[in-house]
């Protein structure tokens, strides 16, 4: 990490990972097809347990980012010590997290959906589902924390199989749980739920099996578990601010939800198809920068600062081939992406719409991206929270909200609100991750 030609090294750090998140992707687009297939209504109930589901997947993501930026540093620096009590103590409070998690989403989630819909079909298919899905929740926050650890001592490849496994696995039974297909049960939208946890447990099996016969550079000793609970407050300094800004998005859709069912609940299917379609982009994205943390903060605490700032904008570009892209695609074949998800004629017409518009500040949003994750690998946590504020909550929100009613645009105003804040985060993302490294990693 700390010698090898930078392009070669993030490349094969990233795209096992760019690899990974594409079947993520591919498995949340087939998923919600084959819910699609069951009616409009399990769309709309899958579409409102998304934040839900977002604010788990979004805790087990962040403190692992936090558990990765712990060991990358301490692994650079050359304290095994510590790199192996960070991540003993992480997986133990990653499971916590998830169980804790589980009960609390399950408890909620009925008086959730009621904020959002008077429909009893709507309402009951979500509550089943929501019931299914975050019975797994600690299964995925461990499968998480295991992606992390491997990532952060460079074996992309057995992070990027895990996953893989665990997608493919869902796209196999989704319709065989969802519609009985064979020997199984017709399950409708519980089996849509199953296959997702079943996916996740498949995921976390792999990784165990890997960890246990394939020796790494860190090792989860039980011995040094109280010493890795006691450097809580290191994980968390980074892990809090990446849960935040990860679940920032749920705390969107649900703002963004209530301003669009003021005019139609077609409006609420259309954002919930956007956030499906949209992780063909940023889940790659993602990769890139899954690839870059590791990287970044061995340097970081290898003291290479110049390799650290190349390493930025490597990757800032890199994000930016795979949105434009996405822009051209959503420009020329709208129509087609919504269609995948509904037979509404009124649906497809005012998606395609949605897309074209949300589609151009696509690009620009390769900065935010790439600042966001540069400083979370710096362990820099509050920083890249705040580009995360003001891209989900403080500039689109109250944007979206005079562009729809005093503007007098409607729909089309917080369609629109997406792209102005892309370009607003973009410009204030350079000067926070300037501001935040200055005197440290570059001139």
């Amino acid at each position: 990490m700390r010698r090898r030609n930078l392009l070669p090294l993030l490349l094969s750090m990233s795209l096992p990972m760019v690899i990974s998140m594409l079947f993520s992707s591919l498995y949340n687009i087939v998923d919600s097809y084959f819910v699609a297939r069951i009616s409009e209504e399990s769309m709309t109930a899958l579409s409102l347990v998304f934040p839900l589901q977002n604010l788990v997947h979004s805790v087990g993501v962040g403190f692992g980012v936090g558990i990765n930026a712990v060991i990358a540093f301490h692994s650079g620096a050359g304290n095994r010590k510590e790199a192996d009590a960070a991540a003993a103590g992480g997986m133990v409070l990653a499971v916590v997290h998830g169980l804790v998690l589980s009960i609390i989403c399950i408890a909620l989630s009925p008086s959730f959906l009621r904020m959002f819909t008077s429909s009893e079909t709507v309402f009951e298919a979500g509550t089943r589902y929501a019931f299914i899905v975050f019975a797994f929740s600690a299964v995925d926050t461990a499968g998480i924390a295991f992606e992390k650890i491997f990532q952060a001592v460079g074996r992309m490849k057995v992070a990027m199989s895990a996953m893989m496994a665990g997608c493919i696995a869902n796209i196999i039974l989704d319709p065989l749980l969802i519609f009985g297909i064979g020997p199984f049960p017709e399950m409708g939208i519980d089996g849509a739920a199953l296959a997702t946890g079943l996916g996740q447990l498949l995921a976390l099996i792999v990784y165990i099996f890997v960890y246990f016969l394939s020796p790494m550079s860190v090792r989860l000793r039980k011995s040094l578990i109280r010493d890795g609970i006691c450097m809580a407050g290191r994980l968390y300094t980074v892990g809090i601010p990446a849960t935040l800004s990860i679940a920032l998005p749920s705390l969107l859709v649900s703002a963004l939800n209530a301003i669009l069912s003021s005019f139609s609940v077609i409006y609420t299917l259309i954002l919930g198809i956007y956030y499906k379609l949209q992780t063909f982009l940023y889940l790659p994205a993602s990769g890139f920068v899954q690839g870059m943390r590791p990287v970044i903060g061995y340097n970081y605490g290898a003291g290479e600062n110049e390799r650290v700032r190349r390493i930025f904008i490597i990757v800032t570009l890199m994000c930016a081939v795979i949105m434009l892209l996405g822009t051209v695609l959503c420009m020329i074949a709208p129509k087609a992406l919504i269609g995948l998800f509904s037979d509404n004629p009124l649906t497809i017409e005012e998606g395609a719409r949605a897309l074209r518009i949300i589609s151009i500040g696509f690009v620009v949003s390769s900065v935010s991206v790439a600042a966001s994750g540069a400083l979370e690998g710096l362990g820099k946590g509050l920083p890249s929270l705040l580009i995360s504020l003001l891209r989900y909550a403080v500039v689109i929100i109250p944007l979206s909200y005079v562009l729809a009613f005093p503007a007098g645009l409607g729909p089309d105003g917080v369609w629109h609100a997406f792209w102005i804040t892309e370009a607003i985060t973009a410009a204030a993302s350079l000067a926070i991750y300037r501001r935040s490294v200055r005197g440290v990693v570059v001139s």
